[in-house]
């Protein structure tokens, strides 16, 4: 009996965020009522009130289930090796572009900004944690460089998700690693292709 509530549980989340970010897609959630997204997902206000607060909640439950998926996939991986550091941010790209529709409604004006510091508060404390171990660099210079890495490649990604994504994951990660690692100088490798 307790399984099938849970999965009757699990699908009745699933369908209310389903709405929820077809709804969100086409609107701000300032605009979106709890009435709206029970109408859209069929399933009566009670039932809503249930799993979530309000709209906002279900917000931050959706934000909330990437974030750790996100913090699962980097912890798996050690970010000084190079190679490493490539599988990783293709990994991690794979997974953005398995959920590309739910990134793009939360990364679109829409979506919460907050998102994109959640998103990127993630991938710095992992650059930070490993960085302040392995790096000559004080803690303070280690900070404030892992925030230019780390907004400069959530920007990206962001502009290669709004965009049709022409470039493929692997390819994306060897690029974010380039502009990563060498920066302005990268320039040359990039005009040679």
């Amino acid at each position: 009996m307790t399984k099938k509530m849970d999965r009757r549980k699990k699908y009745t989340q699933m369908v209310l965020k389903e709405s929820f970010l077809s709804i969100l897609e086409e609107k701000p959630i300032s605009t979106i009522t709890v009435k709206e997204i029970c109408s859209t997902a069929d399933i009566n206000r009670s039932t809503f009130y249930a799993h979530f607060m309000d709209q906002y909640d279900l917000l931050n439950k959706i934000e909330e289930e990437i974030i750790e998926d996100m913090d699962n996939y980097l912890t798996l991986c050690n970010l000084c090796k190079e190679d490493e550091t490539i599988q990783m941010t293709e990994k991690l790209l794979e997974y953005i572009l398995e959920n590309k529709p739910v990134f793009v409604i939360l990364l679109s004006e829409n979506g919460d900004p907050i998102f994109l510091k959640k998103v990127m508060d993630v991938a710095h404390a992992h650059i930070v944690k490993t960085w302040i171990k392995d790096s000559p660099l004080d803690t303070s210079t280690t900070t404030y460089l892992s925030t230019f890495v780390v907004s400069g490649s959530i920007h990206v990604i962001k502009k290669w998700l709004l965009t049709d994504t022409e470039l493929s994951a692997k390819e994306m990660a060897f690029m974010i690693n380039q502009f990563t690692l060498q920066g302005l100088s990268s320039i040359q490798y990039f005009s040679q292709k």
